[in-house]
């Protein structure tokens, strides 16, 4: 490294998780500008949304739009934010950038970013890849409860399953490099399940198509996966007092209390706030995560999260790799036995040991199925990342300010693939 000072950027659509690569954690930052309407001119960009104490009818104005970075000037909003002295302290001039993108990142996009970063900020040098492919760099022996692997190597193969803000990907690797024609994307995230949830409680309660913050909060707080679906929703149907999936949210004043809260039920009694705004979680709970597992429920054409990991397994033939003496027994046990759980959505209750379920009863019976997830998923990629900068091999991938000033964008597309061509011979 000889010093240089690198910046690990995992630039999500919902939130962006920063930090120098020889720092221990991130810092997760909401990548957004945040505006309370026509009435209330002031703004909040990246962290200033935590000196924000009134979150009702906040309008968010979102860099990412449908999982790709378009508005590039709301982005290099936040970016002057997190560089800037009060947040990063980052001089790009005398910063190397790890940053993120997309997976299936739009040409033009992937030309912007090399143009904002390069002209823009001027960074000295930069590499630009994908969160999966982060994520394996990390000790992913160390996710299981039995390690038959020697540590700190990339796995020969994994499968990274990252459920995000905007998409799920499941993308399946193989000597550390992605194996495009078995990617899989499912379009359902975070922002789906949200708005789906605001939806339903604006049917049922009140209006909170606007209270976008709110309900993330509910979401986040009261939401489960479930692991016998319909039974659960029987147990719902029960009388108040007989159903432990009922769960009496109290929403926001803002006035006492800055953070809605779950209310302890009461058996027999009133309660004496009679001021309380009180959001009845019953169904909610466990139908809107269901989504990702079965995407029909809201109209989609699409197989959840367990159905589309085993496609994606399936999708993987031996002759895709002549040079390596294995066959689809092999590789497709590897894959089923390194399952790698990260995004925002693992953190419900419930989400692991559910894809662990259904892939067992998917699943060819004679592969084990080992389904691994780090204490905190949001931010393993950036570990990844962190990890990453030390190496030699991130030397070698860096592009400097010179070498695309001469070169222009056309040095970034060389230098920025996943592996190097010669690691595996892959047939078309």
């Amino acid at each position: 490294m000889s010093g240089r000072k690198v910046l690990v950027l995992d630039n999500g659509a919902y939130t962006m998780k920063a930090g120098y690569a020889d720092e221990t954690q991130a810092r997760i930052i909401p990548n957004c500008i945040v505006t309370r309407g026509k009435g209330d001119k002031r703004s909040y960009i990246g962290d200033q949304l935590s000196t924000c104490t009134d979150f009702t009818g906040l309008y968010y104005k979102l860099p990412f739009e449908k999982g790709f970075l378009i508005n590039w000037q709301n982005e290099k909003e936040v970016w002057d934010r997190i560089f800037s002295k009060d947040v990063l302290n980052c001089d790009p001039k005398n910063t190397t950038l790890l940053i993120t993108e997309p997976c299936f990142n739009l040409p033009n996009v992937q030309q912007n970013y090399d143009e904002v970063i390069f002209e823009a900020y001027e960074f000295e040098a930069y590499y630009r890849t994908n969160v999966p492919w982060l994520c394996i760099q990390n000790d992913t022996t160390s996710l299981y409860k039995d390690r038959f692997c020697k540590f700190n190597e990339v796995p020969d193969c994994a499968l990274v399953v990252d459920s995000g803000y905007s998409f799920t990907h499941i993308v399946p690797f193989v000597m550390g490099r992605p194996i495009l024609p078995a990617i899989r994307r499912i379009n359902i995230g975070g922002k789906l399940l949200t708005n789906h949830l605001k939806e339903i409680v604006s049917f049922r309660y009140w209006d909170m198509m606007e209270q976008t913050y709110i309900m993330n909060e509910v979401k986040e707080t009261c939401c489960f996966v479930s692991q016998n679906f319909l039974s659960d929703l029987e147990i719902c149907r029960r009388n108040p007092r007989d159903n432990p999936i009922l769960q009496e949210y109290v929403l926001p004043d803002f006035s006492r209390n800055s953070k809605g809260y779950i209310r302890e039920k009461k058996r027999g009694g009133t309660y004496d706030q009679s001021d309380e705004q009180v959001l009845y979680m019953n169904n909610e709970r466990l139908s809107v995560p269901e989504i990702l597992f079965n995407p029909m429920d809201v109209g989609m054409n699409q197989a959840g999260i367990p159905e589309v990991i085993v496609e994606s397994i399936n999708a993987i033939h031996s002759e895709m790799f002549p040079s390596l003496s294995v066959n689809d027994v092999d590789l497709h046990g590897l894959l089923y036995g390194n399952i790698i759980l990260v995004g925002g959505n693992s953190l419900f209750s419930g989400y692991k040991r559910r894809i662990e379920k259904d892939l067992r009863f998917l699943a060819p019976t004679e592969f084990e199925i080992r389904v691994g997830m780090s204490e905190n998923p949001i931010t393993y990629a950036w570990q990844g990342g962190a990890k990453f900068a030390n190496s030699t091999e991130f030397n070698e991938k860096l592009v400097t300010r010179a070498e695309f000033n001469e070169y222009g964008h056309n040095i970034c597309l060389q230098r920025f693939g996943l592996g190097d061509d010669d690691d595996i011979e892959m047939s078309e």
